[in-house]
């Protein structure tokens, strides 16, 4: 083989097949197993700025003052091919989310835009989330691009304080952070804030994956930095094995086929 190469002017046994690198560091999945929390930076596998060029048009979140949002339910097919699964509102009873404005409330929202789901880094995103958490082809995947702008200092969880969102894995990716200082994370063990187990404020890149059925998190307030020009800072929320039966219940009626969680 290497003779009949080089005839051809170029040595084949000099050529050296790399795996390519995982989507997540190895540590990621060990650290979810020891702890039920992590931070992880996958800037590098993700257009940031592309991201960010969807944030002008978000439309305000009608339920929620100076919130921008829109939201999609995917689910990813045993090929891999992430799908959209159509519409659905969000539901979260009052046992995970008290905030007066939310709180057993059905919330609808704007679908992500088509271009943004085309996305080939979005689908690696999506995909690769799915397969770190174990979720399987016809389960339902929440995925919202929301955030907050303007000026002075903003709540970004509106009242929720700590809490959980009612579901067994939730991710939190930041796509940019303007003129803000303030919004730490925190995750916790009780509901009353008296064991903190992390807190951290994610940069541009940065995902925090929680087991949202055994932890609680909060935000910090949001501040202005420089008066002469609005903050803004936008994430990505993607959550799914649900535990909340008020969503349950609406995931079971717009997606009948859909596989939930058994508990």
């Amino acid at each position: 083989m290497k003779q009949e190469s080089l005839k051809h002017g170029y040595d084949l046994s000099t050529l050296i097949t790399q795996a390519p690198a995982p989507y997540w560091d190895p540590e990621v999945a060990h650290t979810l197993t020891r702890q039920d929390w992590c931070v992880t930076d996958i800037s590098s596998r993700l257009d940031l700025d592309a991201w960010g060029g969807f944030l002008a048009t978000l439309p305000r979140d009608p339920y929620v003052n100076r919130r921008w949002k829109r939201m999609a339910w995917l689910s990813v097919a045993d090929d891999g091919a992430v799908e959209v699964m159509g519409d659905c509102p969000m539901a979260q009873g009052g046992r995970f989310n008290d905030a007066e404005s939310m709180a057993d409330k059905l919330r609808y929202y704007p679908s992500l835009e088509e271009e943004f789901l085309e996305r080939a880094d979005v689908h690696d995103f999506v995909r690769h989330w799915a397969r770190l958490w174990g979720i399987g082809p016809k389960e339902p995947i929440l995925m919202q691009i929301t955030g907050v702008r303007g000026k002075g200092t903003h709540d970004p969880l509106q009242g929720q304080g700590i809490h959980a969102d009612g579901c067994r894995f939730l991710s939190i990716l930041v796509i940019n952070r303007d003129n803000v200082a303030g919004g730490t994370s925190r995750a916790y063990a009780d509901k009353a804030g008296n064991r903190v187990l992390m807190e951290h404020t994610l940069t541009p890149g940065e995902v925090l994956h929680l087991r949202d059925d055994r932890l609680f998190h909060s935000a910090d307030a949001l501040h202005q930095v420089t008066p002469e020009a609005p903050f803004e800072r936008f994430i990505v929320i993607i959550n799914s094995r649900f535990v909340d039966p008020f969503q349950n219940k609406m995931l079971k009626r717009y997606f009948p086929d859909a596989v939930l969680d058994p508990h």
